[in-house]
């Protein structure tokens, strides 16, 4: 329709044109020039620039006020198309300065628009974002297009306007400015570091630094004003980052956040990023405006919970854009006056948003705490005051800081440092009880994911007795735990209260988190409950089993059930950390298959097998999966008893529906994909009519409208096929039996049309299948000798069969289409690349693939090429300091 317009537009152009030359009445002219907008984006440039259309829009009508916002609206359009020949370039500049030249008649660029914004009418604030829409939209498309002698100025006032434009108190016009000083950051970042990049290039990135004669280093000294105005905006208007959980609500209140504000965390984003470069570009610049901010802040000049919070969000977002020696400089400063407002500001509110602030801010500088034990040992003992502070979010902060910081430095804990008697963490071990005393048990948790983390340092120079310490740490829970097993000998009904079971929870939920942090050291706390931890499943096993042999499965939701059922889950899940983290000198995996496995047979996977289908949980079979991940070959002789116990009763509950059970569904393939993977001998050890339940449930699996199902049925059927293939005394039997099922299987799979994500894997095993017959490593007739003809062959009987399965299931295949396309099946000089294209070819052929979107068929590709974006991002983000958050980097030191 476009297309049909364009070559019909001259009379809708002289249409427009003669209206607004002639008509007289204000409301036909508004009319006609929002007419005007629509097409500007896409008519014929000659109608723009071969006319007096811009000449009118800027003499005639902007000058207007009751025609200004549609005029803007149109110049817009205008100024932000792209991509343009360089023979428009003069002409962009001439509309740049004759706009600007009507702008000045209006506002200067020195007019503080906060308050006019503020006061102004409807319009005046429509005019508003349609000038930050302009003024962006032309930047962003014209800036090296300004870069000229003749236009420079002009292009610096531009900018200026914009700063004063980004001052105003919109969310929305902020964000559309954001987008322009990004882009200018951006290019200027890049610029000065070609420049760098140059054989005896400038390395001096800071503003400050001496003068260069370079045309690209000039670039830099042209903007220089503008980005201290700039800087000023972001840091005054910095968004809030997702670490800071203390927010100030409607009502005034400071409040713990509640929900995530995706859209402010995206604006953070782009924020710390504009800010990263613009410090890079002069670091001296942005320090200076965040001091003296900071000044404002300590003599009460300019208090305000918003001012501060802005101006420490902003300092936390450029953690690692200076270099160390200026980093340290800078902190020193604002620590030192944070935690000097924390001590001076009276008034819970006001302490709270400052402890925020200093929490967020330390957290995002580990390089400088891990180089100053002072300052770490002053920032730690901080946060332990912070975690008795019972303002909501100050205690859930602290911790989370306590975590981030436990991380970064968690070598510093677990050393002797300068000074000090004994390493960190042995005093912290006398004093934990006091430090916790006031948090909630999920916040005691993070703390002993804190220590755990400390502990998990196993470096030459840590000279702690781990054991000794995890013993110490562990005193609470474990006095609480006996306390609770004293009490169940006495009376094991004590163990089925409901306050008794949350109690266990606890304790169980503490354990694994200092089982995930510490690692496989945590064998020696297991040891000291493992038999209890069994009993209590036991007990509570048999307790849920009772209650719903009393009153039927709808005893599952029962409130007693259901929590004795959290406590099962999180033994479970203590078990299977422990698994993972297991690992020598603590934890071997021989150790841990003879002392794990035979207790827990009967108490897990027996009550797994007995249980009715809804109170089975999913985690029994995470865990039998970890336990055949980690201990491979260790298990070879237990997995045809775990197998013989999960396997049947399972695969029952799946297969009735592709709906039901989804969590066991994922995880039951999980188990048999692992099995495969490390134990595949265990496959043959098992009865034969569970053998052929095993390659029936995978291709089940392969058929599941999950694609995460069925991508793990495909995954499943390849490594069987590869292992079954360096097993000569199965494989024969394996492919008479199963082979040419299989095949009609993928074909199945492959032609339905639901599946079209899976097409790569598809492919693959098609072509491995073919290959395999062609290749006459099928020695076993796949065929019934009996009533095949004289001479018959695998390659020869697989060929015919296909044919007709096809010509049977497609009727609108030809017999040549249908043998062409067997034809390439068995060549095996294709590659998989050109074994797919093959496999493409043909489906687009097919009557129900004609009419569908295909993109699926190309589903590799694309991702291949989503993977290489990404990692090309991620490289550049490394190659910037700064751009990374410290949270994101890996620290090779650790």
């Amino acid at each position: 329709m476009k297309e049909s317009l364009n070559s019909e537009f001259a009379a809708i152009y002289h249409l427009c044109e003669f209206i607004l030359e002639h008509s007289q009445r204000p409301s036909l002219l508004k009319v006609t020039l929002q007419t005007l907008q629509r097409f500007l984006t896409w008519i014929p440039l000659g109608f723009i620039f071969s006319t007096n259309l811009v000449d009118t829009l800027l003499n005639k009508f902007f000058p207007e006020q009751q025609f200004r916002n549609d005029t803007l609206d149109c110049l817009t359009e205008i100024g932000s198309l792209s991509d343009l020949e360089p023979e428009y370039d003069p002409l962009f500049r001439k509309l740049f300065s004759g706009f600007l030249a009507r702008l000045g008649s209006i506002f200067s660029p020195e007019t503080n628009l906060v308050q006019p914004f503020e006061n102004g009418s409807e319009e005046d604030c429509i005019f508003i974002q349609r000038l930050a829409l302009f003024l962006s939209g032309f930047l962003k498309a014209h800036l090296k297009a300004l870069e000229t002698p003749d236009t420079q100025q002009s292009l610096i006032t531009g900018l200026f306007y914009l700063v004063r434009v980004s001052e105003v108190d919109d969310v929305e016009i902020f964000r559309i400015c954001l987008e322009a000083w990004h882009m200018l950051a951006h290019d200027l970042y890049q610029t000065e570091n070609e420049i760098k990049a140059r054989p005896g290039g400038n390395s001096v990135l800071n503003l400050g630094g001496n003068g260069s004669s370079n045309g690209a280093a000039s670039r830099k000294y042209m903007y220089g004003p503008v980005l201290t105005g700039v800087r000023q905006v972001m840091i005054a208007k910095m968004a809030k980052p997702e670490e800071v959980l203390i927010v100030e609500d409607e009502n005034g209140d400071i409040v713990r956040e509640t929900t995530k504000d995706t859209d402010v965390i995206a604006q953070y984003k782009t924020m710390r990023e504009t800010l990263v470069y613009l410090t890079h570009l002069n670091c001296d610049d942005t320090e200076s405006i965040m001091l003296s901010k900071l000044t404002g802040q300590v003599d009460g000049t300019e208090w305000s919970w918003n001012n501060l919070n802005t101006l420490c969000w902003a300092i936390g977002s450029i953690s690692g854009a200076m270099t160390e020696d200026e980093e340290k400089r800078f902190l020193v400063t604002v620590i030192k006056d944070l935690l000097g407002m924390c001590e001076q500001k009276r008034g819970k509110d006001n302490k709270a948003v400052i402890a925020s602030n200093i929490m967020y801010v330390v957290g995002q500088y580990p390089r400088f705490l891990k180089a100053h034990w002072k300052f770490l040992k002053t920032v730690v003992n901080k946060l332990f005051e912070f975690m008795h502070e019972v303002h909501p979010g100050v205690q859930d902060m602290a911790c989370d800081t306590f975590l981030k910081i436990a991380t970064k430095c968690k070598r510093k804990f677990v050393t002797l440092q300068t000074d000090e008697r004994v390493p960190f963490i042995a005093e912290l071990a006398e004093t934990m009880p006091t430090i916790v005393s006031d948090l909630e048990p999920h916040q005691i948790q993070a703390f002993y994911e804190a220590v755990g983390t400390m502990l998990s340092d196993k470096g030459p120079a840590v000279s702690v007795d781990r054991g000794e310490l995890l013993k110490k740490l562990m005193t609470m829970p474990n006095r609480r735990w006996q306390e609770i097993m004293e009490g169940a000998k006495a009376n094991v009904e004590s163990l089925v209260e409901p306050s008794i079971v949350k109690e266990i929870i606890k304790i169980l939920k503490t354990n694994n988190k200092m089982c995930g942090a510490i690692g496989s050291i945590y064998a020696q706390q297991l040891q000291t409950f493992f038999m209890d931890l069994l009993n209590v499943y036991r007990v509570y096993s048999e307790r849920i089993s009772s209650t719903i042999a009393q009153q039927g499965p709808g005893a599952t939701q029962l409130s007693l059930v259901r929590t004795m059922r959290s406590a099962k889950k999180e033994v479970l899940r203590l078990l299977i950390v422990f698994i993972q983290k297991s690992g020598p000198p603590e934890a071997d995996p021989q150790a841990v298959a003879q002392g794990f496995i035979p207790p827990v047979l009967d108490p897990i996977l027996g009550d797994y097998q007995r249980n009715i289908p809804n109170a089975r949980d999913p985690e029994v079979l995470v865990l039998f999966t970890t336990v055949v991940e980690k201990l491979k070959s260790h298990v070879l002789s237990e997995v045809p008893k775990i197998m013989a116990a999960v396997f049947e009763c399972t695969l029952q509950m799946i297969t009735v529906n592709f709906e039901d059970f989804p969590e066991h569904r994922i995880r039951f393939f999980e188990f048999i994909r692992a099995i495969n993977t490390h134990c595949f001998q265990a496959l043959f050890n098992i009865p034969s009519g569970h053998q052929k339940l095993v390659v029936d449930s995978v291709v089940w699996a392969m058929k599941h409208t999950e694609r995460n199902i069925s991508d793990t049925g495909l995954n499943i059927l390849h490594e069987l096929l590869n292992n079954v293939a360096k097993t000569p005394d199965i494989a024969q039997g394996f492919y008479q039996q199963y082979l040419l099922a299989l095949i009609q299987d993928v074909f199945a799979v492959m032609t339905d049309r639901l599946h079209k994500s899976g097409f790569k894997m598809h492919a693959t095993l098609l072509r491995q299948m073919f290959h395999l017959v062609q290749m006459n490593q099928v020695t076993v007739p796949l065929f019934d000798p009996a009533n095949a003809p004289a001479g018959q062959t695998n390659p020869s009987f697989l060929r015919e069969h296909i044919s007709n399965l096809l010509i049977q299931s497609f009727p609108n295949l030809t017999k040549s289409q249908v043998s062409k396309f067997v034809d390439g099946m068995f060549d095996l000089n294709m590659d998989l690349p050109s074994f797919k294209t093959h496999l493409r070819d043909f489906l687009i052929q097919l009557k129900e693939f004609s009419t569908e979107d295909n993109s699926g068929l190309f589903g590799e590709e694309q991702d291949a090429q989503q993977r290489q974006q990404l990692e090309a991002q991620q490289a550049y983000r490394s190659a910037v300091p700064g751009l990374m958050k410290p949270s994101e980097i890996i620290d090779d030191d650790l």
